[in-house]
């Protein structure tokens, strides 16, 4: 049987540690991608995990290269490329950067795996994920944005801690943006079957969910730097379900048309994924109060991609 391919583009922090699950969890061959300046640098750190393998016992094979033609084929594609926002930097020039950036990488995709799976990483998300679309001609439901899947994680953890219990017995459910645009379903969470509204006294839950929404602030002020080995664990979770073919319902960023009224764009909902990436969105009932946090957040991702739509036709 054929052994699945996956090219990461961006040997940062977060790429690095996608190749780290990716080859943990033994998903396929790997390659890592970045800029010629970096080709030493990401050459070692392919290497450095590729002589894991004896010890973890994982058979994939992994590249570190600037060269895209090594990418040819893929399966999926992780793109993690761009930079973080500085100090002194407003949002625009945040967007037009990275516009860029993901322009130029999504290019490379689509002429050496144009029957891949994107997955996107790089910030501001809903708007590189739009770029992601626009610029490799990929159909809808092959691109898609990671960030819903970090957020419930947190969201979950910070449950487990409150409760001492098991992770694993948490579900929850989230829709709309990363981080402040984040809109949490309380009244689809539970753990073990039981409403986590019956367990969590109100006051409580909303400060859970607060520090949820705040989770990748938190970890810069303890660390100094962004979070990535959660972000990259999400990422290769989906991943996975794509290459495993194993129809998880997972929260992504999503295209969504006539789904939640949104008219056009990539949000995030609840979706199947599968081995043709996006198969479905799950739609789900909201109240009013959802119904409004839903449409706030919407209305963030359109200011956003009106910004990355100005650049990408400058």
């Amino acid at each position: 049987m054929k052994r699945a391919k996956i090219t990461i583009v961006g040997a940062g922090n977060v790429g690095s540690s996608c190749a780290l699950w990716a080859a943990a969890k033994e998903l396929g061959d790997i390659v890592l991608i970045d800029i010629p300046e970096f080709a030493d640098k990401t050459a070692g750190k392919a290497l450095d995990l590729a002589e894991c393998a004896p010890i973890e016992r994982f058979d994939s094979k992994i590249i570190g290269t600037a060269d895209y033609a090594h990418a040819r084929d893929s399966d999926v594609v992780v793109i993690t490329a761009g930079i973080p926002r500085k100090p002194g930097m407003s949002r625009d020039d945040l967007v037009q950067t990275n516009v860029q950036i993901v322009k130029a990488v999504a290019e490379q995709v689509a002429r050496v795996a144009p029957n891949s799976v994107l997955i996107v990483v790089s910030n501001p998300l809903d708007a590189m994920v739009y770029t992601a679309w626009k610029v490799s001609g990929f159909p809808t439901h092959r691109v898609v944005g990671q960030a819903g899947c970090l957020d419930i994680a947190r969201y979950r953890t910070f449950i487990a801690m409150e409760l001492n219990c098991s992770v694993e017995d948490i579900t929850a459910l989230l829709l709309g943006g990363h981080g402040d645009d984040m809109v949490p379903l309380p009244r689809y969470t539970s753990v073990s079957g039981i409403p986590v509204t019956q367990l969590i006294p109100p006051a409580r839950l909303n400060e859970i969910i607060e520090r949820a929404k705040q989770g990748g602030g938190e970890i810069v002020k303890l660390m100094g730097t962004s979070a990535y080995v959660a972000p990259a664990s999400g990422t290769i979770q989906m991943a996975e379900a794509i290459i495993k073919d194993k129809r998880r319902i997972l929260p992504c960023a999503a295209f969504c048309q006539k789904e939640y009224g949104v008219g056009g764009y990539f949000v995030g909902v609840p979706c199947i994924l599968g081995k043709g990436g996006v198969e479905k969105v799950v739609e789900v009932e909201l109240d009013a109060a959802e119904r409004k946090l839903l449409d706030t957040s919407v209305s963030h991702v359109k200011e956003l991609v009106a910004v990355a739509e100005k650049f990408l036709k400058g």
